[in-house]
């Protein structure tokens, strides 16, 4: 449990560090744009400046002229329209015009630039006004683009980077799994063949049969097991089944194995519920989820089995009367590993998650649970039409 809980906290930290990356990276990006935006507001204000003192008739703009000059030809980078008060255009510089509709086009343009409140206006020596309205330089749309564009490469890298991530620990939990029931099921092979014939020998020897045949139900138990562990990184062989007969099966298994506080109660269609499965590995599903929700109620309590019957799907959910799951745990409880028990190596919830999703194209999750209350699991299959 304490391995997922700080591989959680590493990924939130991940995420944490890239975000204020960008954030800071965006703060900066617009303290830049504000300045430049402030600079080239000046630089129109001379601009503004030059053009009041060429329209003025006096000797001071005689001598400055080709200051002035040089100054109204000097921007080339900002779109920039003059205007009269009547909004006729009297010069304009950094703006290209279209092949048509040239007057259309300027009335839109001065419209967009007044909505952008950048205007600066020109108190001429006669009384009257002219308006310069201007746009912002290519350079500083561009800045403007650049937080967000760093927004959504560092998004990018993320989910590429948490992509990368779950791949190759899915890869390597797919390696451990298959490797870990490979081998099981071979250990258990040989001595189970010891078993059996032990079996047949002492059938010679007039033991009691009885006892006999009680060793024989076990023999056959670990026969079952073992099978169940060499079908795990193979083709399970799903077929069509009655799957009331298999829950009911399963759960018949498991009441006569488990205490008699503990009161099973099931509910399904009438009619067959025909699914595509392995019968062998579903069965190792029901049972795994009895023996959590036993061990969540104590070994005392009510579990409640019931199927229904949606669109295509089969609904088949588990309710115990357990103590119940906090709601930050409902996906965690099904990685390997994660157990709330002193003993156990967590792998049940994780080993029905893979038989449900893997080998029987289905879902599984946590519907529902309240803590001191229960919890109910459903588990979502497809029926099987022919």
């Amino acid at each position: 449990m304490g391995i997922y809980d700080s591989r959680q906290r590493l990924k939130y930290i991940f995420v944490f560090v890239a975000f204020l990356f960008a954030i800071t990276s965006v703060v900066i990006s617009n303290r830049l744009i504000k300045d430049l935006a402030e600079e080239e507001r000046q630089k129109m204000e001379v601009w503004a400046e030059a053009n009041r003192v060429m329209a003025s008739q006096n000797e001071e703009a005689n001598v400055d002229m080709n200051l002035i000059l040089k100054i109204i030809s000097g921007n080339i980078t900002i779109p920039v329209i003059l205007c009269d008060e009547f909004d006729n255009v009297q010069m304009y510089r950094n703006i290209e015009l279209p092949d048509k509709d040239v007057e259309v086009f300027f009335e839109k343009k001065i419209k967009e630039f007044k909505n952008k409140k950048q205007v600066i206006p020109i108190d001429l020596d006669d009384g009257t006004f002219q308006y310069i309205f201007y746009d912002d330089s290519i350079i500083l749309k561009r800045l403007f683009i650049f937080p967000y564009a760093q927004l959504g490469i560092v998004f990018v890298f993320i989910v590429i980077a948490f992509l990368a991530l779950s791949s190759t620990k899915k890869a390597e939990q797919n390696k451990v799994w298959v490797g870990l029931s490979k081998e099981t099921a071979h250990q258990l092979g040989t001595p189970i063949s010891s078993l059996v014939a032990w079996i047949e020998y002492l059938r010679t020897k007039e033991m009691d049969v009885s006892l006999l045949n009680e060793m024989q139900k076990d023999v056959y138990r670990l026969e079952t097991i073992a099978e169940r562990f060499s079908k795990i990184g193979s083709n399970p062989d799903p077929t069509p089944v009655n799957i009331n007969n298999s829950i009911q099966s399963a759960l018949g298994y498991m009441e006569s194995r488990i205490s008699s506080k503990v009161k099973l109660y099931i509910h399904l269609p009438d009619e067959p519920v025909l699914v595509s499965i392995n019968d062998s590995l579903f069965a190792w599903v029901m049972e795994n989820l009895i023996k959590n929700a036993v061990d969540a109620m104590g070994g005392q309590g009510e579990i409640t089995c019931q199927t229904g019957l949606k669109n295509k799907q089969v609904q088949i959910d588990i309710t115990d009367t357990g103590k119940g799951i906090h709601k930050s745990k409902f996906k965690t409880i099904f990685n390997p590993g994660y157990t709330t028990k002193a003993r156990g190596w967590g792998l049940g919830l994780s080993l029905v998650k893979r038989i449900i999703e893997s080998y029987h194209g289905g879902k599984i999750y946590v519907k529902s649970s309240e803590l001191g209350k229960g919890t109910t699991f459903r588990i979502e299959l497809r029926r099987y039409k022919g």
